[in-house]
């Protein structure tokens, strides 16, 4: 008998560098949308980093205060992992924010997996495969312009998927 997570029609897992910023960010922002749309039975959402460096420990500050300052916190709690070969598996989707992610996705996945790993910036309005920039230890005004970048790319792919 299949578990309730996989049984799900759609499945997307947001990876970064580190899983603080960017996936983090993009994972609250997709789950609010899913949401708002009633469709929260139907989507399994998760993010992970390349690297383990933050293993354990919650998005950085200015993502929470991003996600908390548009009103997508709610019931959002996530701490920070590394990518599996099991998500290969488990995600129909694997969306990458540059293509130093891609290509470590690339290493990483088994021979066969079914996963189609992209950029998330490829939903970016002009159509361009565009990478969203790291905004790690920057100001707010970068995770301010890697927000909005995440938010129109979100909205894009969930709308591709409908």
């Amino acid at each position: 008998m299949a578990d309730i997570e996989t049984a799900k029609p759609f499945s997307v897992l947001f990876v970064c560098l580190g899983n603080t910023c960017r996936s983090t960010m993009s994972e609250g922002i997709l789950r609010h949308l899913v949401k708002a749309r009633g469709l929260q039975d139907k989507w399994v959402i998760d993010s992970a980093g390349i690297a383990d460096w933050h293993k354990g420990k919650p998005p950085d500050e200015f993502t929470v205060a991003m996600l908390e300052r548009n009103g997508m916190m709610d019931g959002y709690h996530h701490r920070a992992r590394q990518i599996t070969k099991e998500d290969f598996a488990k995600f129909k989707y694997i969306l990458g924010m540059d293509n130093y992610n891609i290509r470590c996705l690339q290493e990483i996945a088994p021979l066969q997996h079914s996963a189609k790993v992209s950029l998330l910036g490829q939903y970016e309005i002009d159509g361009e495969k565009q990478q969203i920039d790291d905004p790690y230890m920057a100001d707010i005004e970068v995770f301010e312009e890697v927000y909005a970048k995440c938010l129109r790319c979100c909205q894009r792919f969930l709308d591709s998927q409908e």
